[in-house]
């Protein structure tokens, strides 16, 4: 996958997670207090690993050919670890 592909694949991603990330910020507030409180911190954690997935999407743009690849690795790991984040925030509601 291209450099410009690539991009475009993480920027989708980027507007699923946000979609995510409030849908699970949406459903913690209907929970108990203390779950809610939780949820709540685990849900502020995940967007701030979003917003550093956000930069770093943002040096694959300015790097050059080659290194944007090394980025995207660290990139690649920062979705999972969203990911695996949100699967807990939504279990504790399902």
């Amino acid at each position: 996958m291209g450099k410009t592909a690539y991009r475009q694949k993480a920027e989708a991603k980027i507007q699923e997670q946000q979609a995510r990330i409030a849908e699970a910020r949406a459903k913690a507030k209907g929970g108990v207090a203390d779950a809610r409180i939780s949820a709540e911190k685990q849900i502020d954690e995940l967007e701030a690993k979003l917003e550093i997935a956000k930069k770093k999407l943002a040096e694959i743009g300015d790097a050059a050919e080659g290194a944007w690849e090394d980025i995207s690795k660290s990139l690649d790991d920062a979705w999972d670890d969203i990911s695996s984040g949100l699967k807990k925030v939504m279990n504790r509601f399902s």
